[in-house]
């Protein structure tokens, strides 16, 4: 095992408002690291579900409220978005999990703070592959206030820090998600059996897993894209965009996103269905894998969790080369 890491942080807190712990991860081999900034690993402090969270009251876990994020590691790794270690050297992240988890239905108590093991290394040729860290966990009390709300966005205009260029790179990208995801509902509607598109992306047929894939595209299908607020002050060069799944409509727009293509494979048309699917009022998927081949291999291994899989509905929608 070449990588470590634990948790420091207050041993209790009378406000979750006080919630931040430092992640420590450490090379212990004896080759140079350079690990992928995963928005879902702990060397990014965007707010995703980086740490597994269990103790209170009730032994149970905290209501996550954070952001879901679209991240491919190669195109992350051809960004050089990655963070390099030397042998024995360490990297410090501070995590705010104020905002990001709410203690309320598991109660005041001791709770163990655990974060995500899994990283992406990148070698010399851009090559991509899954290290596991040793974990050290760290147990602090929570008690007093339980949750803290995000600060509220109050009148929204339809952009937020985002260039003329980016602004009319997004009209592009609302007009090509529209028609991809009238398309996908339209492919869906007339295709009620096994077909070479679903069964890559979805798995094994069955009408009750088309349906609810049916019903997400329903949902995204009725979105207008062009009238969603976008953000672009993300300025993470690895991660494409992500959303607060219960704020509807708003899609914050990273570095991975304006390099990528407005339709094909990974596209701007397509990150925005990524997006949307999200959304809790869509059927609020997940992120269970990211890329083509994990998708196609997910789809192979557990239908279930790709039919709640965010790439696999863009992937689904992109049609990227063409299945019929």
């Amino acid at each position: 095992m070449n990588l470590t890491h634990r948790i420091e942080g207050p041993e209790s807190v009378d406000t979750v408002e006080n919630l931040k712990v430092t992640t420590t991860v450490t090379n212990t081999g004896d080759g140079t690291l350079k690990l992928l900034n995963d928005p879902l690993s702990p060397l990014s402090q965007l707010p995703a579900n980086t740490f597994k969270i269990t103790g209170g009251a009730k032994n149970a876990s905290p209501s996550f409220k954070g952001i879901k994020a679209k991240f491919v590691p190669s195109v992350a790794a051809t960004q050089k978005a990655y963070t390099v270690l030397a042998p024995g050297e360490s990297v410090d992240v501070e995590h705010n999990l104020s905002t990001t988890y709410d203690f309320t239905d598991a109660g005041e108590g001791a709770y163990s703070f655990e974060a995500n093991n899994l990283f992406y290394a990148v070698d010399d040729s851009a090559k991509v592959t899954v290290l596991k860290a040793n974990v050290e966990a760290h147990t602090a009390r929570v008690s007093g206030t339980l949750r803290v709300a995000r600060p509220a966005v109050e009148k929204r205009a339809s952009y937020n820090g985002c260039s003329s260029s980016e602004q009319s790179g997004l009209v592009s990208a609302a007009s090509a998600a529209q028609s991809y995801a009238a398309s996908a509902l339209s492919y869906l509607t007339s295709h009620t059996s096994s077909t070479t598109r679903y069964v890559t992306w979805f798995g094994t047929y069955t009408s009750s897993r088309h349906s609810t894939v049916q019903s997400h595209f329903s949902s995204i299908s009725s979105n207008t894209f062009s009238s969603f607020t976008y953000d672009c002050t993300c300025t993470d060069s690895g991660t494409y965009a992500y959303v607060y799944p219960d704020d509807f409509g708003h899609i914050y727009l990273c570095g991975a996103f304006w390099a990528a293509p407005n339709t094909g494979t990974d596209s701007r048309g397509g990150t925005l269905i990524h997006e949307s699917s999200h959304f809790t009022v869509n059927g609020g998927t997940d992120d269970h894998v990211y890329g083509q081949s994990a998708c196609k291999s997910l789809a192979i291994s557990d239908p279930n969790s790709a039919i709640d899989n965010a790439d696999s509905h863009e992937y689904f929608a992109e049609n990227n080369p063409a299945q019929s």
